[in-house]
């Protein structure tokens, strides 16, 4: 995108700008469910395909965006994984199936699988392989739990 495109853009569109910022603010700070984060996206969507950014670069900001969010997520899962698995409860049930829970994390998962489900913070991740983060977290939290019986 033309840094030269959207200066005249700002600049002819001024006012349709400050209104937007204007509502924005209001919504943000006055409405207080997810309804809010609804409204935002719909204000933020419309100001740009006002300003003539096409769908198809709306998705992929949005994609980028999601797929930064995930990669984040992730990454803070995995280091809280790591300090959190002393602590963790390790639930066996009679199918084969596991849970471990702690503060921060729920991993579910079945004995001997490389695919486990990974909720963080009340945050379902999706479904995780099992690398050397995720079996030592298992690990760590079978031994705690082998410990506390």
């Amino acid at each position: 995108m033309d840094t030269q495109v959207w200066s005249q853009f700002i600049r002819e569109n001024w006012l349709v700008i400050v209104i937007a910022l204007v509502l924005l603010f209001a919504v943000v700070n006055l409405v207080k469910t997810m309804l809010k984060w609804a409204i935002v996206i719909v204000i933020v969507a419309g100001l740009l395909v006002y300003s003539g950014v096409t769908i198809d670069q709306i998705g992929n900001a949005v994609s980028k965006v999601k797929e930064e969010t995930v990669g984040t997520l992730k990454n803070e899962a995995q280091e809280v994984m790591l300090k959190e698995a002393r602590d963790a409860v390790y639930t066996s049930n009679s199918d084969g199936t596991f849970t471990i829970t702690t503060p921060n994390i729920e991993v579910k998962g079945t004995a001997g699988e490389d695919k486990v489900n990974v909720t963080f913070r009340g945050v379902s991740l999706g479904q995780w392989s099992v690398n050397e983060t995720v079996k030592s977290f298992i690990e760590e939290a079978r031994k705690a739990q082998g410990a506390n019986q």
